[in-house]
């Protein structure tokens, strides 16, 4: 079978491997379609898993079931050969301290958990784990593309919770690639009542007032601050959600939030970035720092159930689609960050 396999951030491979032989409570799916992820984007980030086989947001076909998957185990019945779903690369345990109070990225068994061999392989083993704690069906009316928004859409319903919006907030969302609009797309059905979205590449700019954004500011020909407070009549942003991988953008949120308010830090600095913040202000300001990694279940099935509203779709937000074997076409058009949202792999 054909795989995605990254070497470094300027190698990326088309390779044969066998196709992964089940374990007697694990699946075997046939990939349909698999995104790729704005994260993997960040050199830092995804060389120091190399080598690596590309993708975490696969959705497919179940083709094997494991042999005691028949049998009168706890998943009798729950899966066929022929079900299409979509699967997490991480579960969790259900059952640590971290699971039981929600936290289910800080549980051992969530981080050590993996998909096999990656998201971008024609074949993937889903482990009993990942089956039994974060695997969903597809509906019939939900394409698999659409099943590839799932994760990506998980976590941004995690950002919007970790938020804390009240009724008839005003939320700035700094950064408008495809998770900036998500959650422009999903923002109101939170509580949000104004969005302003920043970013300086119009096609970007455009899609969010699209999708809902009241205001938008170009960065390329505006102050962040100076507009927001234009657009807000001096009181500013009660939510921010800080999208890009950088500590001056974090330190621009902060600046941006009001009194009282909610920074969200979405996405990692880089690891040489260092954040330093007058402690004084965040005090008597009354400011909430919150960062929001990742997902758990819950958030998976909240995102299947937006997915399946049609808030979000795969219509709205997967501008390019690539085989396999344009993979690295594809990853490039990701990193470049410009004119496309969504780029996905999909599978004949």
């Amino acid at each position: 079978m054909k795989v995605a396999k990254l070497y470094s951030f300027n190698n990326i491979r088309i390779e044969d491997i066998p196709v992964p032989q089940i374990g007697p409570r694990d699946v075997l799916i046939k990939t349909k379609a698999c995104g790729i992820c704005s994260g993997d984007a960040m050199p830092w980030y995804i060389e120091k898993k190399a080598p690596v086989v590309l993708g975490h947001e696969p959705a497919g076909e179940i083709v094997e079931l494991g042999k005691d998957l028949n049998s009168s185990s706890g998943l009798n019945g729950s899966f066929r050969v022929g079900d299409r779903v979509f699967v997490h690369h991480h579960a969790p345990c259900l059952n640590c301290k971290y699971c039981n109070r929600g936290d289910y990225v800080q549980c051992e068994t969530w981080r050590n958990t993996k998909i096999i061999p990656g998201g971008i392989s024609e074949y993937i083993l889903i482990p009993e784990t990942n089956l039994k704690n974060d695997t969903l069906k597809l509906p019939e009316n939900m394409s698999c593309e659409d099943g590839t928004l799932i994760e990506p859409t998980a976590c941004v319903v995690k950002s919007l919770k970790r938020a804390g919006i009240k009724k008839g907030d005003t939320m700035l969302i700094i950064g408008l690639g495809v998770m900036g609009q998500m959650h422009v797309l999903l923002a109101r059905e939170f509580g949000a009542e104004k969005i302003i979205g920043t970013d300086m590449i119009p096609f970007r700019l455009n899609k969010a007032l699209e999708f809902g954004a009241d205001h938008v500011i170009d960065v390329s020909k505006e102050d962040i601050i100076g507009s927001l407070n234009n657009i807000t009549h001096g009181f500013m942003a009660d939510i921010v959600i800080v999208g890009p991988n950088s500590a001056s953008a974090m330190r621009q949120g902060i600046e941006a939030v009001a009194p009282g308010g909610t920074v969200v830090f979405f996405t990692p600095a880089k690891p040489d970035e260092m954040l330093t913040i007058d402690p004084n202000y965040i005090y008597f300001s009354d400011i909430n720092i919150v960062a929001s990694y990742s997902c758990g279940p819950d958030d998976t099935r909240k995102a299947l159930h937006f997915i399946r509203q049609g808030i979000v779709t795969a219509d709205k937000l997967i501008t390019h689609k690539f085989s396999i074997d344009d993979t690295e076409k594809a990853y490039r058009l990701t990193v470049e960050a410009k004119d496309s949202l969504k780029c996905v792999i999909t599978f004949a």
